[in-house]
């Protein structure tokens, strides 16, 4: 039998009984549930991560919803338990759900949601910050000036990269992917290359129109390229950012014989999935070519890093930050928690997931609608006309 875990309790005289496997950011998402007479459990367990026996502690004979995290192994074991305990939602806070065999949920006939919509800013600009962490080796100057090496102006001290001018590279144009392109074309005023397997046009209209400002300005106009491989992004740009997703045909992505295709100096950036790169490749890369640099938000084997990575000066590594703004992190777990509850109260499936403002005005009630259930074809659940 498994070991209890301790929860805190809020509207214990609830109907519904829904479960947080984590404590959440901001309170919104609590108090939009107990508005629907929802008791809401939170797990306070001092982990990490929380282990599939200490979840099915926390189902327990009764659950109508869980919002869970991307760190958990939400399989067959765990939806069974759901289905057991009367359950029919699941949501994790988070956009990805790698974590997640959609397939045993379908079994079970369990919706399984998902936060996209909310963290595409907050990412682009993370990817940006490792850009130009690593470009001027901020992190490295930063532990220099710490540890009271100083001792005045050297013409060579911490040289890095000048960005303007440069070729920004994107692989995966998508939302975020576009949104990093734009940051750093206006930004910097660099030149952009993408790879998609789909034709960006937005992102095309708007390098081009920026160009055209900076000319009619006197200055020298940014230009974009379609790439018709992701190779020739490798080889033509100075820093570039992966926003891929992660299936069979992109895990390993960038691995030895991509790296060595890339420029000298160059400058990858990775906020999207950890196993898009070897990192073991990638450490003797950065080995052999110390003028390259690498910024990482997530790593192939979380929480753990490969061997070497950490002692690696020119790598710039972070814990998974990615959306961790404020807005975003509350906004992720509203929408979280109404995916629950709109399963729970029966209500249809948001049509467009990626277009959530409605769900996070707090000004006015949210729509009467799960905001995005991954299976929700799979489950035959109906759109909503709102």
């Amino acid at each position: 039998m498994a070991k209890p875990v301790s929860i805190e309790v809020w509207n214990p005289n609830g109907k519904y009984r829904v479960i947080s496997t984590k404590p959440m950011p901001g309170t919104r998402w609590i108090n939009l549930l107990i508005e629907q007479d929802c008791r809401v459990e939170i797990c306070t367990e001092k982990k990490t991560i929380l282990s599939v026996e200490d979840i099915i502690s926390l189902i327990g004979n009764k659950c109508d919803g869980v919002i869970g995290q991307l760190t958990e192994d939400w399989g067959e074991t765990l939806f069974a338990a759901l289905s057991r305990a009367g359950g029919k939602a699941f949501s994790n806070m988070a956009v990805g759900y790698n974590n997640v065999d959609v397939n045993a949920a379908n079994k079970y006939g369990v919706a399984v949601g998902n936060t996209p919509g909310v963290l595409t800013e907050t990412t682009a600009e993370l990817a940006a910050s490792l850009s130009l962490a690593a470009a001027r080796r901020i992190v490295e100057a930063d532990e220099f000036m710490r540890a009271g090496l100083y001792d005045g102006w050297l013409p060579h001290l911490f040289v890095g990269n000048l960005l303007k001018g440069q070729t920004v590279g994107v692989i995966g144009a998508g939302r975020i992917g576009s949104a990093y392109a734009r940051m750093m074309v206006e930004g910097f005023k660099m030149n952009l290359i993408y790879y998609d397997l789909y034709q960006s046009t937005r992102l095309e209209k708007f390098v081009t129109a920026y160009g055209e400002f900076l000319k009619s300005n006197g200055e020298q106009p940014v230009y974009w390229k379609r790439a018709s491989s992701m190779d020739e992004v490798l080889r033509e740009a100075d820093v570039i950012s992966l926003h891929p997703v992660l299936d069979k045909t992109t895990y390993h992505l960038i691995n030895k014989e991509s790296l060595a295709t890339m420029k000298k100096e160059a400058i990858l950036v990775n906020c999207s999935r950890g196993p898009v790169i070897d990192e073991v490749a990638l450490v003797e890369h950065l080995k052999q070519n110390p003028m390259f640099r690498v910024g990482l938000d997530v790593f192939e084997d979380e929480p753990f890093m490969k061997p070497g990575l950490a002692e690696m000066k020119n790598a710039v590594i972070v814990p998974h930050i990615a959306s961790a703004s404020k807005w975003t992190r509350e906004g992720m777990a509203t929408l979280a928690a109404l995916n629950v509850l709109g399963k729970i109260k029966g209500y249809p499936i948001w049509g467009d997931s990626n277009r959530v403002e409605p769900f996070l005005n707090e000004s006015v009630p949210p729509p009467a609608a799960c905001p995005s259930i991954v299976n929700a074809k799979a489950l035959g659940l109906p759109v909503s006309k709102l």
